[in-house]
């Protein structure tokens, strides 16, 4: 061993591990040696071990930080499941309804003006009856005293009329089901027949029906079909329901009727889809479905729909279209399948399977906002932050809407041009900053990502007056199909869910148009099989019916 070593070797500067900390020793003057050499290598020791020191620390920084952020984003779903089991699930902000009430500025950091404060003061109107429908039938009864107790008990003098007071009741009368015989006397010739010829026997035509052979007329199949599709009631209590007026019809029989009409009702749908895909703007979404008989654990029920601001063929009437389309996967082939080819603007949230359609995409400032919220659901109680100041901006947008809700698609091209433009530029530069300042994998970081992915087709709206800022008119085409779903649960074949969406899209069809589903759908197994060429008089923009 050389003295140098030995020297190196008296050095005490091992880590010695405590609290969390490391500490150093360090050398004592009296022991620094006098030679040169070996006080050089004594200094590239002493910096060595420092090196090692600040890279340790330097791990142990990284492995805070990362338990840090593990934590957090632990914290960050812990809120999260508790506000999807315990919390509202409204979308609505406290200032929801005072839209002209803006929330103080949240985040100074994008501010240029100082916040102003707006008092609204809300005041409780007293509710009141609303007036039962003039059409309906009316029965009169009328509650008068005696003829005795109309003479005044002070003079003796008749009383005299001055006026009335009127009440009104609703009477309801449980449904009639009746039975429709339908006879067709025979002829035929006696003198023929006394002849021996050959007898001709005349009898008028059997009528015409939805299904023939079939007891089922267009009202019975009406209403099981508004029943089922309409108001959600499954075929097995519709089942029980005939049972109490002493009739048996199973299940089984109602659901091979529905299937029985798919090929009639089938040609209206068809005319349906040529109309929709000749429109400029269409909504589109997609929401899971169980079919027993398929082999995927999985399928999807697609909604597409047209909105009331978009333009169609016959400018003097709305084209308000609601259709549904079964399919066993989620895949973007089966919107592209559907659609056709189709160019105009499509309105979707952000599934990346629309992406393979021609059409040109439109963002959702709903689901934009959605994930806003959840990361504002992941803040500490009490607290304010980015969430809170990108949900108060999208909500300037959605005032201007409010603004020029009732304007034409021109002018409501100009406001967005001259203010939402301006707002949205601004919101793009906070969430470009925004991101270099929070963790990506945070809930805020997520919601910035999410809209910086989307921001072409979350501007795109802008472009053009009868767009629409949102997607919840598809969003709310669904949601009747999602409330069935959770009485009937699944289809047990595919046959039977195509079915069911051709069923759904003449219900909701004829509800946005502002007929009965129930009427219409008579109407339609009514005039069907007696004129099968013509279709057009038959859209429900073309139909008007009167009531019974």
């Amino acid at each position: 061993m050389t003295a140098v070593q030995g020297d190196l070797n008296r050095i005490p500067h091992s880590y010695q591990p405590f609290s969390g900390k490391i500490h150093c020793m360090k050398t004592a003057p009296e022991t620094l040696p006098d030679n040169t050499e070996t006080l050089k290598n004594l200094l590239l020791s002493e910096r060595a071990v420092s090196q090692q020191k600040d890279h340790y620390l330097e791990q142990k920084d990284n492995e805070i930080s990362q338990l840090k952020q593990q934590y957090q984003h632990m914290l960050e779903q812990w809120r999260l499941s508790q506000d999807k089991r315990f919390g509202k699930s409204s979308e609505v902000s406290i200032d929801q309804f005072a839209l002209f009430n803006e929330a103080e500025q949240l985040d100074q950091e994008m501010a240029d003006e100082p916040a102003v404060q707006e008092t609204v003061t809300y005041t409780r109107n007293k509710p009141k009856r609303t007036r039962l429908p003039k059409d309906l039938p009316r029965e009169t009864i009328v509650h008068d005293i005696d003829d005795a107790d109309k003479i005044c008990g002070d003079c003796g003098h008749d009383l005299h009329k001055m006026g009335e007071d009127k009440s009104e009741q609703l009477e309801f009368i449980p449904a009639q089901i009746k039975v429709i015989e339908h006879v067709r006397p025979k002829y035929s010739c006696r003198h023929c027949e006394q002849q021996g010829t050959e007898v001709k026997i005349k009898i008028a035509p059997a009528p015409v029906s939805a299904i023939a052979k079939s007891m089922a007329t267009a009202s019975l199949l009406s209403f099981i079909i508004s029943n089922k599709y309409q108001y959600a009631l499954p075929l097995y209590r519709q089942e029980s329901l005939f049972k109490q007026y002493g009739i048996t019809l199973s299940r089984q029989t109602m659901a091979s009727w529905m299937l029985k009409l798919t090929p009639l009702l089938n040609r209206v749908y068809q005319h349906y889809q040529k109309i929709l895909l000749q429109q400029s703007f269409i909504h589109a979404d997609e929401t899971p479905l169980k079919v027993i008989n398929e082999e995927k654990l999985t399928s999807y029920m697609w909604v597409y729909c047209t909105g009331s601001d978009s333009p169609n063929i016959d400018k003097d009437k709305p084209c308000n279209l609601v259709l549904y389309d079964y399919q066993a996967s989620r895949s973007g082939q089966c919107a592209r399948d559907y659609l056709n080819g189709y160019s105009g603007y499509l309105q979707v949230d952000g599934y990346a399977g629309y992406e393979k359609n021609d059409a040109t995409l439109v963002g959702c400032w709903a689901h934009a906002r959605r994930k806003f919220i959840e990361a504002q659901k992941t803040q500490v109680k009490g607290k304010t932050g980015k969430a809170d100041w990108a949900i108060n901006h999208i909500k300037k947008l959605y005032r201007i809407e409010s603004e020029i809700k009732q304007k034409t698609a021109l002018e409501k091209k100009a406001a967005r041009q001259g203010q939402s433009v301006v707002l949205l530029n601004q919101f793009k530069a906070w969430l470009d900053k925004s991101a270099l300042q929070v963790p990506p994998k945070s809930a805020i970081g997520k919601a910035i990502a999410y809209n910086l992915r989307q921001w072409p087709k979350l501007n795109r709206y802008t472009e053009e007056g009868y767009l629409n800022i949102d997607n919840n008119r598809a969003e709310r085409a669904v949601k009747p199909f999602v409330i069935g779903r959770k009485n009937w649960l699944f289809s047990n074949t595919a046959s039977g869910a195509q079915a069911s969406a051709m069923m759904y899209s003449l219900v909701e069809t004829a509800k946005a148009n502002g007929l009965i589903p129930f009427d219409y759908l008579r109407y339609l197994l009514e005039q069907l099989p007696t004129n099968p060429e013509s279709i057009d008089y038959l859209l429900p923009w073309n139909v008007v019916l009167t009531k019974n």
